[in-house]
Formats: structure tokens, C-alpha cells, sequence
């Protein structure tokens, strides 16, 4: 009882409108003082606290261009001739190697190869293969990074896009962003540290869907959470004031929503009240900033047509991409475009053709774009998806169509900017485009490579939950040192 009567003394209406006139005394004068100090050890550029970066950075943003689906290096990047040659022909099992098969084509009774149908060529000095699909790509080939032995553990879509976002084919472990946001914060006080922008391929419109934890925060604070911007009026729900209510009088409940959750906080302790007052105050900043971010009517129109006309049409990879560039351009630490479509199972020809011309252009544009503004240099560009496909056809094989199926054992990714190596190709795979014949790269590898590039050296980047200490890499990868400059 003298527990319980210390807890009501502590909480009568003296104690809590003194403590709450010092509150609201302390934020009015740090605001005069420093108009970001609002927050004070709520939210300061990096609320952590931790001792990151680990060394000098050579890229301080990320923009990761994830396609999701599995987008087929066959088609795209990765010319294999003998494919063709053997049109028809089964799989040897030599190649094959008793691999496990998705469900899809573990029943098929033959496994019929099949090369691209479209052509390929070599372009720039660094002599780079690149398929007819991808000819504004091809013209920037000297800026990218190519990993052509890219291989995962997951075969499926939903682990497998799991598996590169946050380290784990479980669910429930923080994305990448989050991680980025909590080891080295903010760089724009009024925009979210990581951000995610979703587009829908012409490839496969009706394809499968993509869950808000995958740019969850996981068990990190939920400050670290990425923010999606949605195409339309209103990119972020609920950010305006609703009808009847000022700006000034959003200011003042925020002030004594704060001062009552400070109060919170001193007596129980919990970390994510204060998550929630940065929120509060972030989303009051993102009230002018969103807006002004998303309004492209200021660009100008040789730009447009740099990352071609959808770049006006809200919602499409090449308005996404635009958006990226103008939030890297306000130093938002990680943004995160998802462009789905890419899972041909069937009908690959035509459908790849139609996904492919929705990002060749804006692709190549972002990249060029950053470059001739001085900003690809710290800005680390990453392209791809979470696996490849096959090399023989899923289903009947016609002299005009056929599919294909997922296939985890190798695919093409590509960087540039923020400190890899340009007009360089890292990896192989063999002649069947089945197997990696040379410097595999697994995805915790490439994770922990882009961790290094921020600064970062992932095994000591750690985070404490339900007594075991998590990382992004979990308990593997390592850094490709031939991809950095």
C-alpha cells in the first residue's frame, strides 16, 4: 500500500501541472535556442546513440530499385548462346545436380532449354552484354556494376523478397532501411529517414502483392519504420489537419500531447513513448515538406522527357523514380522504389518486353541524373530482384512462346554510384546460365557490401533483442572488396 500511495502522491494535480508547466517551459526555450532541439534526446539526428559510422562512408543515401518477381537475366543481361543452340533439348542432369524445383515444374517429365529470343550486344568500353530489351541501359553500361553470380537460399517469392530486405526468410526482422535509419539517422530533419515508393509493372499487372513489413522496423523503435508515399492527393494518410483545425492549434495539441507523454516516460521508462513524440513532430514538418517533395511541376521539361513522359503520372516506376532523386537531392538517408510484374511463368516474351520498357528509360535517366548533379558519387544505386529464372522452359515450349520458372542458384544484379567500381562486371555463371561457374555472391554478402560502402561494418552493427544479438547479416556474409573503388 505505501507503493500504491507514493504512485497517487506523485500523480495528484499539483504534481502534474508543475511538471508540466517545466515541460512545456524547457521546449519553448530549446526552440529558441535551436529550432530542431524540440525533440532533445526524443529524436536527435541519430537517437541511438551509437558510435556509427564505423569508418569513412563513401556513399551517405541509398536508392534501391527492387524489381520484384525475379526478373529473368536470360532476357536481360546474362547472354548464353548455347541456349539457343540447344532449343529443345532436356536439362542434363550433370547441370541440373538434383537441384530442388518450386512446385510449379517439379512435375513437368522434361525440362526443355530455351535461349532469348531477343538479341544481344556488347556496349561502352567496358564491353558489357546487354539484351535489345534495355537500350537506354546499355547506353550508361561505363557507370554500372554488374554482379552476374548472384545466388539466394529462398525459392519462393515471399521468403525470398523477405530474405533481402531484412536478412532472414522469417518474417518480423527489421528491413534494411530501418537498419540504415537506426545505425546512422537522419540527414533532413523534415523527412523520413527511409522511405518506399510502389509501382505496378504493364508485365504482369495481376501478379503478387507486397506486405508493409518489408520496410518494417521489426524490433528496432518504430521511428526507424519506412514511410510509404502513395501516389495521389494524399501521399501520406492522415498528414493533414483535419477540417477545422489550424496549423497553429495542431502545434499546441502537439505541445501538450508531448508534455503528457514525457510525463509518460519519466515515471515508466518505455523508449517508444518517445518514438511516438518524434513521430508526432515529424509528421507536423512533413505537413509543408511532403508536398513540396512531391510537386514536379517545378522540373524542368528536359527532364521530363529524360526519364520519359510517365515521369508525370503519379504512381509509375518513372514518377517513382523522379521522386528519388528529388528525396536524396533533401539527403533522405534510404528510399526504397518496389516495382512489381516481373514473375513470368508464361507468355515470357511478351510480358517481359512490356516490364522492361517500364524501367529501361527511368532507370538509366535516375542514374544520370544524379551524376550530373554531383550526387551519384554519395549515392549508392541498386538494381534487381530476389532471384533469377530459369533456363528451360516452364510448360509447353512453342517455336514463339514459352515461360520460366524461379531459380535461386544464380541471377544479375547491378549497382553504381556511392563507391563500386564502374563499367565493371563481377561474377560469372556457366553456358547453361544455370550455375555459377566463377565468385559467387550471396545476399548477405551484398548486404554486408552496401552496409560498408555507409560506413558500416556489419558484424559489429548489432542490436539487442530476447537475449541474442541480431544483425542484418545475421551470422554470415562478407564483404565483396573487388566491387569497391
Amino acid at each position: 500500500m505505501e507503493e500504491l500511495s507514493k504512485h497517487f502522491l506523485n500523480n495528484n494535480r499539483r504534481q502534474f501541472l508543475k511538471k508540466m508547466g517545466l515541460g512545456i517551459g524547457g521546449l519553448a526555450a530549446a526552440s529558441m535556442l535551436d529550432p530542431f532541439s524540440g525533440m532533445a534526446a526524443n529524436a536527435s539526428t541519430n537517437p541511438t546513440g551509437l558510435n556509427l559510422p564505423h569508418f569513412a562512408p563513401k556513399a551517405k543515401r541509398v536508392i534501391y530499385l527492387f524489381q520484384s518477381g525475379g526478373p529473368s537475366q536470360l532476357e536481360l543481361f546474362d547472354h548464353k548462346p548455347l541456349l539457343n543452340k540447344l532449343r529443345g533439348q532436356d536439362l542434363p542432369d550433370s547441370v541440373r545436380q538434383g537441384q530442388r524445383l518450386t512446385g510449379m515444374t517439379s512435375g513437368q517429365d522434361s525440362f526443355p532449354l530455351v535461349g532469348s529470343q531477343f538479341k544481344f550486344n556488347q556496349y561502352g568500353q567496358s564491353r558489357a552484354w546487354v539484351s535489345s530489351l534495355m537500350p537506354y541501359t546499355a547506353k550508361i553500361v561505363d557507370e554500372l556494376c554488374f554482379i552476374k553470380s548472384m545466388h539466394t537460399e529462398a525459392i519462393n517469392h515471399d521468403p525470398a523478397i523477405t530474405f533481402f530486405q531484412t536478412g532472414s526468410q522469417q518474417p518480423g526482422r527489421p528491413s534494411m532501411g530501418s537498419w540504415m535509419s537506426y545505425g546512422l539517422g537522419s540527414l533532413n530533419n523534415n523527412l523520413p529517414t527511409f522511405t518506399v515508393l510502389l509501382s505496378r509493372g504493364t508485365g504482369r499487372p495481376l501478379t503478387q502483392p507486397l506486405y508493409s513489413r518489408l520496410w518494417g522496423n521489426g524490433f528496432l523503435s518504430s521511428l526507424h519504420q519506412g514511410v510509404q508515399f502513395r501516389a495521389g492527393k494524399d501521399p501520406v494518410l492522415f498528414l493533414k489537419n483535419p477540417d477545422g483545425i489550424s496549423r497553429n492549434e495542431r502545434r499546441q495539441m502537439l505541445d501538450y500531447i508531448a508534455a503528457i507523454n514525457e510525463k509518460q516516460e519519466r515515471e515508466f521508462g518505455d523508449p517508444e513513448i518517445n518514438s511516438r513524440i518524434a513521430q508526432y513532430e515529424m509528421a507536423y514538418r512533413m505537413q509543408t515538406s511532403v508536398p513540396e517533395t512531391m510537386n514536379v511541376d517545378d522540373e524542368p521539361e528536359h527532364i521530363i522527357k529524360m526519364y520519359g513522359m510517365d515521369a508525370t503520372v503519379p504512381g509509375t516506376y518513372a514518377a517513382n523514380c523522379l521522386l528519388a532523386r528529388r528525396l536524396v537531392e533533401k539527403d533522405v538517408r534510404f528510399v526504397q522504389l518496389y516495382h512489381m510484374g516481373w514473375d513470368q511463368h508464361a507468355n515470357l516474351p511478351g510480358q517481359i518486353e512490356k516490364q522492361a520498357k517500364d524501367i529501361d528509360q527511368a532507370t538509366a535517366a535516375l542514374i544520370l541524373d544524379l551524376k550530373q548533379r554531383g550526387l551519384l558519387d554519395d549515392t549508392l544505386v541498386v538494381w534487381g530482384g530476389e532471384f533469377g529464372r530459369t533456363n528451360y522452359s516452364q510448360g509447353t515450349l512453342t517455336d514463339t512462346n514459352y515461360g520460366r520458372d524461379h531459380h535461386p542458384k544464380c541471377f544479375t544484379m547491378f549497382m553504381a554510384g556511392g563507391g563500386v567500381k564502374s563499367g565493371f562486371t563481377y561474377g560469372e555463371t556457366d553456358d547453361f546460365g544455370y550455375n555459377i561457374a566463377k565468385d559467387p555472391v550471396h545476399v548477405h554478402d551484398l548486404q554486408a557490401t552496401m552496409m560498408h560502402l555507409m560506413g558500416i561494418d556489419h558484424t559489429k552493427f548489432t542490436h539487442k533483442h530476447q537475449g541474442r544479438r541480431f544483425r542484418l547479416t545475421d551470422v554470415s556474409g562478407h564483404v565483396i572488396n573487388d566491387l569497391i573503388t
